[in-house]
């Protein structure tokens, strides 16, 4: 069982993220041509496009899982109309992107505005959904080789641009747009012809509408769920925009999330692998098994993320190759132990997927969103980067723990998850990275072995009485 835990983990979750993690080895080579001001832009400019891509499937894809599931005769007609539905909606949303963008976009960049905006903006309104309709058609068909394949070539795509453009050409931060917007519009183009001609899988632009308003009817209420994650994790660049804040020190805590970020994706990736387990062991009537595995998973989060914050001063030297970037290590620290949230909100809200009482989740996704947004905006005019990066630790802590005080949770869960006992010990943890990530070699390294072998002990023991 825990064997699988990890190994789906690893390969239903990490896979696709590839560009991520080979984008840390260019690291050392690129910051050394970067400036915080460079990063800056780059944060602001992701962070407005994330704010709307939220829009941009409409949340269509859960109409697809639900097709291909419930009609697995008919349901590639259903994704021909959404298909078509959705190359056409992506016009007048990329002509939103671009409006927006060109707004947003930081005065240091405002030579380059029109470059940055079509290529946001060009990937989208030639072939936007088909990468969606590729990953979603070959999750569902259970062929994740087709999706790591293309992970992995044009991840290293996008490293090698970043180095070229960046690194060679000194083009800044335009070196990542331009590297992105290529890699992005490959990695479109080789969903095109599988899906289009082999799979059959081509749009149909005279769609019927009473089809599309009941799909939307399903999808749209999902959106306010999928928009809160933005508003954690990327609306605190668009707020410090708004309030001022320079484009360097936003630059200096978008570098803080360098590490933070593979941090935020192994959280998505154990929920892909650990979501089948839950859901088997509640119809099996096996709660137990449910909450061990949850408290597995809690253990390798907590001694994970305290392992490499305590590293973490050395971690930034090495991957950032400038100094005013590598100062970024506390705010970074805070990020990762942030992140430390997800299994326990896996484990309170799983339970609300597997009943269809996700209209409940609103509760704890919106509420700490709109948490998040609202101290953003009171304390980040007096405490800068560093305010942002304590609301998200904050607002991440809540959601990961709210779920527990549902009334339908406390109802349905018939066994006790202790969440005060694991918010404690984050809180604890937290505090102790903040202390050894400033230790000497001697001290980390007996902190990391100390950590490691009590994690290593308590998970074996937990293991073992896996039933």
């Amino acid at each position: 069982m825990l064997k699988r835990l990890f190994s789906h983990t690893a390969i239903y979750g990490l896979a696709p993220q590839v560009t991520r993690i080979a984008s840390v080895f260019a690291l050392p080579i690129i910051t050394k041509d970067l400036t915080s001001v460079d990063f800056g832009v780059y944060g602001i400019t992701t962070a407005v496009a994330g704010a709307i891509s939220v829009l941009n499937t409409l949340g269509l894809r859960l109409v697809l899982t639900n097709s291909f599931y419930r009609s697995p005769m008919q349901y590639k007609w259903a994704w021909r109309q959404i298909y078509g539905f959705l190359m056409l909606w992506n016009l007048p949303y990329s002509v939103f992107l671009g409006a927006v963008l060109w707004f947003f976009i930081p005065s240091e960049a405002s030579s380059n505005a029109l470059w940055i905006i079509l290529l946001n903006v060009l990937p989208i309104v030639f072939f936007g959904p088909t990468a969606i309709l590729g990953n979603t058609y070959y999750q569902l068909k259970q062929r994740p080789l087709q999706i790591a394949i293309r992970s992995v070539i044009f991840g290293l795509l996008a490293v090698a641009l970043n180095i070229l453009f960046i690194s060679v050409f000194k083009k800044g931060y335009m070196g990542w747009f331009i590297s992105t917007g290529i890699s992005t519009m490959a990695s479109q183009i080789s969903f095109f012809g599988p899906i289009n001609f082999k799979e059959g899988l081509k749009p149909i632009f005279n769609f019927k509408w009473r089809y599309i308003k009941g799909a939307l009817k399903v999808s749209i209420p999902t959106i306010p769920h999928y928009y809160s994650t933005y508003l954690l994790d990327s609306s605190d660049r668009l707020i410090m925009k708004t309030v001022g804040v320079a484009t360097s020190e936003i630059g200096v805590y978008n570098a803080a999330y360098t590490v933070g970020n593979f941090i935020r994706q192994a959280g998505m990736a154990s929920g892909f692998a650990i979501g089948p387990m839950l859901n088997i062991a509640y119809k099996e009537g096996k709660e137990k098994r449910a909450r061990d595995l949850v408290f597995i998973l809690q253990i390798v989060f907590l001694v994970g993320s305290l392992t490499l914050c305590v590293w973490l001063k050395e971690i930034f030297q090495l991957l950032l190759r400038n100094r005013e970037l590598q100062e970024s290590y506390q705010l970074g620290l805070i990020i990762i132990m942030s992140y430390c949230y997800r299994p326990m909100y896996l484990g309170a809200n799983s339970k609300l997927f597997y009943l269809e009482k996700t209209s409940l989740l609103l509760k704890v996704t919106f509420v700490a969103a709109v948490l998040n947004v609202g101290l953003n905006f009171i304390l980040i005019p007096f405490w800068g980067v560093f305010a942002a990066a304590g609301v998200t630790y904050i607002s991440l802590l809540y959601m990961g723990y709210a779920g527990f005080y549902l009334k339908t949770v406390r109802e349905t869960n018939r066994i006790n998850y202790y969440p005060v006992f694991w918010l404690t010990l984050t809180l604890i943890f937290t505090v102790l990275a903040l202390i050894c990530v400033e230790f000497d070699i001697i001290g980390k390294v007996v902190v990391s072995v100390a950590t490691l072998l009590s994690g290593i002990f308590f998970i074996r023991r937990i293991n073992k009485n896996l039933v």
